[in-house]
């Protein structure tokens, strides 16, 4: 015998707007990497975990795993700055907890490009340019 019932929900929780790709797009972009761990060369993960009211907002953001060097601090910034959906749920005020994982890595080697030109001295005005050409990894 098949059972037709559904699934009933009796709560709704909040939800980031967007979704979890949106999410981590957030995160990707707001996300710095403090100086102090650059100077360090410090790498490795943060997990918040923070309070999520049914205003959206979230609240009692507070470190689980910390990593220091400034990005304890930067984490809990980022997450203070998140918004998610209201919910209502027919008069019942709703609090969610939960968890988030923040990874910070140094930047990579960025390529500068840069681009010369050269005169020769002995060259009339007009003549040939030679280009001198500077990758740096």
């Amino acid at each position: 015998m098949v059972d037709h019932h559904k699934k009933k929900r009796f709560l709704n929780l909040p939800k980031y707007i967007g979704g979890s790709e949106a999410f981590r797009k957030f995160i990707a972009e707001n996300l710095r990497y403090p100086d102090l761990a650059l100077e360090a060369n410090i790498a490795g993960s943060v997990i918040v975990e923070y309070d999520i009211h049914d205003d959206g907002l979230v609240y009692n953001p507070r470190i689980i795993k910390g990593l220091g060097y400034g990005c304890d601090e930067e984490a809990l910034r980022v997450i203070g700055l998140l918004r998610f959906e209201k919910v209502k749920n027919r008069g019942v005020r709703v609090r969610t907890t939960t968890k988030t994982t923040l990874h910070f890595r140094p930047p990579g080697p960025g390529i500068t490009y840069t681009t010369v030109e050269k005169q020769e001295p002995q060259q009339k005005e007009g003549g040939p340019v030679t280009y001198e050409y500077t990758i740096n990894f």
